[in-house]
């Protein structure tokens, strides 16, 4: 289902246009997007601006974001909030549901996530110490806070938050808070994702698109790149353009150096 139907961008103030991020050209030249597939991907070389506009993006639609900050607090998005602005978003149905996640905040999330795990597990070892020479009633009584806390997180994470693998980890936070009928925001997911976990995570954007929710990605993923009926706006180039996956670059050039690796290799 569709819910951020369009985003048109007014024009900046004379104030703003000679200022990152309203300088960069993609910016200079974005008048708005149409949104008609239940996911986009937004592609394009490194400082395009792909992640600028989904930053933008997440800020104009006050998204939920997931670790500690918020997108109307966060100072790595202070420059993007101006930007916001100027976005004007029209909704084929207005949601609330969903979530931002850049690649740096699943990272962050996972450690603070490991660490709270971590400190209610010490906590409940001082309380049977504190406790070992009083009743049993007492010490289970004063141990309900902490059980709880991580019996929580256990349910809704499982054990793979505490793994090494930051691809199960990704996918653990991903479905653990994916509500049906979202609108999701997710930068880079790739960094997270091997190959095969990246197919895993095109499965699983199939079934939650079934389940009435959209999604707005930036990635350089020729995996993920290929989702069936995905609509692909390129950011390269200083616009924001639609394109079909063979004739991305990305994929153009992955193709031929899994065809032939050394032809690329021995000019190294």
């Amino acid at each position: 289902m569709l819910h951020l139907k369009s985003v048109t961008v007014r024009e900046f103030q004379e104030q703003d246009a000679d200022l990152f991020p309203f300088n960069l050209e993609v910016i200079k030249s974005l008048r708005g997007m149409e949104f008609s597939a239940p996911v986009t991907f937004f592609v394009g070389e490194n400082g395009s601006g792909k992640s600028t506009v989904l930053e933008t993006l997440a800020c104009a639609i006050e998204s939920i974001t997931v670790g500690s900050e918020s997108v109307k607090t966060d100072k790595s998005l202070a420059v993007v909030r101006r930007l916001a602005q100027y976005f004007r978003l029209a909704w084929h149905k207005r949601t609330h549901k969903g979530f931002f996640l850049r690649a740096e905040d699943f990272f962050g999330y996972a450690k603070q996530m490991r660490q709270t795990q971590d400190e209610f597990q010490q906590d409940l070892n001082d309380v049977k110490h504190e406790y070992k020479d009083r009743s049993q009633y007492a010490a289970a009584l004063a141990s309900l806070p902490y059980k709880n806390e991580l019996s929580a997180i256990q349910q809704r994470y499982g054990d793979k938050l505490d793994q090494s693998s930051h691809g199960e980890s990704f996918m653990a936070l991903f479905q653990a808070r994916f509500v049906p009928g979202g609108l999701y925001l997710l930068d880079e997911p790739e960094a997270a994702l091997s190959p095969m976990r990246q197919l895993t995570f095109i499965s699983a954007l199939k079934q939650m698109v079934e389940q009435n929710s959209q999604f707005i990605i930036a990635t350089h993923s020729p995996i993920i790149l290929a989702f069936p009926d995905a609509e692909i706006l390129s950011f390269d180039r200083g616009e924001v353009k639609r394109v079909q996956y063979d004739e991305l670059e990305h994929v153009k050039l992955t193709k031929d150096f899994l065809n032939s690796p050394n032809s690329f290799l021995r000019h190294l």
